[in-house]
């Protein structure tokens, strides 16, 4: 029977190098969790036109199967993450476990509509509970030097879970109906909860007198400001209206009465001293650069093959799941490159390979057509992965324990954040650059040009991620996130 892990990170960096089992079962019970949030993403919206036809609804009431889960981990990550600060990482990601299998469970019995997406918010909300503490434990179950290479396994097993969700979905519903897409979850979040139950090491007991309160005004502005702004970017379809500008301006209102909150509360929900820290600073804002531009290829590659290169649905999605095919395989190498190179330099290597895939994306495709597409992103996506692995260990590898959760959460909110704002902006962007009022039915020629300048504008942003990485000069001396230098 599996022990439960109980060294700590700097014990089990004292012993002879060799990783133990207790800590090789710990990783495996992380990897699950990632890969469980990360199906649960991708294997719903294939069977959106399903879900539509068994509820006789439109599509913009099943959207919001897939907008409810996102909704819940966007605006909650942050605060999960602060929790298991607080109360203990272990019991709340077995919470977490618990409520992401039930709901999956709930799910695939749901008899209305409405009860499904409720379950799926509450499934979103065990999403961002794994989410955000899996990166949180690495820290607690992996000696630091070998850091990069747990961050790359987590990297893995995400694109995993994202390119495993469309095929895996399709094969249950023809088979099996579209109740089998939630309930084949129920199984794997059981077998995490055995793993991590058995395996993660106990919550270290404080004091009570040492234990701040959770800041739920905090909370609650957070939540509200990062809900209005997922929706103001995903209603309306790409039409900007008064619902989406009143939207933006409750964003904007939320978030400056966070800031205002967390200046006075005794224990806030973010320390804003914080990102006075560069490195956290640099870090959360590439995020966001980067997911912004990788969602360039889920929206505008679609398109680009079907309209601009004639290929039939069934070779548009052989050639989309290239893309994370190959995240899959790089994940692990990269994490091994970061321990090897260091998060440093293998940032700015990573963001040079991206600014080339996506300048190869701009240009090959229309000289070598879909072998040129494929090489671009065969570029592009281990620079995604090497970048990914380098950034999350340049801010968790020396995260104080007591701010591991809340950084985590932080992190993947940047990442939720460009993905949903990419989906917008990228894709106004494409339908621009087409200079055409709807891009499904646009010429061939019209969508080549799209996509050629739309690539084009995602490598700026990449080059303005690269100018952040050396700006920050940071990234490789730097004191302990959360420590007295960084007024946290």
């Amino acid at each position: 029977m599996l022990k439960p892990l109980t060294k700590t990170r700097d014990e089990t960096a004292a012993g002879h190098g060799e990783a133990p089992p207790s800590m090789k079962w710990a990783l495996a019970s992380l990897s699950l969790s990632m890969l469980l949030s990360s199906l649960g993403t991708s294997i719903a919206n294939v069977g959106l036109p399903t879900l539509a036809q068994a509820f006789s609804a439109s599509f913009q009431q099943v959207q919001w199967i897939v907008l409810a889960y996102l909704l819940a981990i966007t605006t909650l990550i942050v605060s999960v993450g602060r929790l298991g600060d607080l109360t203990g990482r272990r019991r709340l990601l077995l919470a977490g476990i618990v409520l992401f299998t039930l709901a999956s469970l709930l799910c695939g019995i749901a008899p209305t509509l409405g009860l499904l997406i409720a379950a799926r918010a509450a499934q979103g909300l065990g999403a961002a509970i794994m989410m955000a503490l899996t990166m949180a434990f690495v820290g607690e179950t992996v000696p630091k030097a070998r850091t990069g290479s747990a961050m790359g396994l987590l990297g893995t097993m995400s694109a995993i879970g994202t390119a495993l969700g469309p095929s895996l979905g399709g094969v249950l519903i023809a088979g099996f109906g579209w109740r089998a897409i939630f309930l084949v979850t129920v199984p794997l979040g059981a077998l995490t909860l055995l793993l991590a139950s058995r395996t993660l090491p106990a919550d270290r007991q404080r004091p009570k007198t040492d234990r701040a309160g959770f800041d739920k005004v905090g909370t609650l502005l957070l939540g509200t400001s990062l809900a209005a702004y997922a929706l103001a970017v995903t209603v309306g379809r790409g039409h900007f209206d008064i619902l989406n500008l009143a939207l933006l301006l409750t964003t904007g209102l939320g978030g400056g009465l966070f800031v205002l909150a967390e200046m006075k509360v005794r224990s806030p929900l973010i320390r804003l001293a914080a990102f006075r820290n560069r490195v956290l600073s640099a870090s959360l804002a590439m995020n966001a650069l980067v997911s912004t531009v990788m969602m360039a290829t889920l929206v505008v590659g679609p398109f680009y093959l079907s309209r601009a290169l004639g290929l039939n649905e069934a070779l548009v999605g052989i050639v989309m799941s290239i893309g994370p095919a190959i995240s899959a395989l790089s994940g692990v190498p990269a994490g091994r490159t970061v321990d090897r190179w260091g998060a440093a330099f293998a940032v700015i290597v990573g963001l040079v390979a991206m600014a080339a895939g996506l300048v190869a994306l701009s240009v090959l495709p229309t000289m070598f057509g879909t072998a040129g597409y494929i090489a671009a992103i065969a570029v592009l996506t281990p620079g995604y992965q090497l970048f990914q692995a380098a950034n999350n260990t340049a801010v968790m590898v020396d995260v104080q324990p007591d701010q591991r959760g809340v950084v985590s959460g932080l992190l993947n909110l940047s990442r939720n954040l460009g993905l949903i704002t990419g989906a917008s902006v990228m894709g106004a962007v494409f339908v621009l650059a087409s200079a055409t009022t709807d891009i499904a039915t646009a010429p061939a020629a019209a969508v080549a040009s799209g996509m050629r300048i739309t690539f084009a504008v995602a490598a700026l942003l990449i080059v303005g991620a690269l100018a952040i990485a050396r700006g920050s000069r940071a990234l490789a001396t730097r004191p302990a996130l959360g420590t007295s230098r960084d007024g946290a």
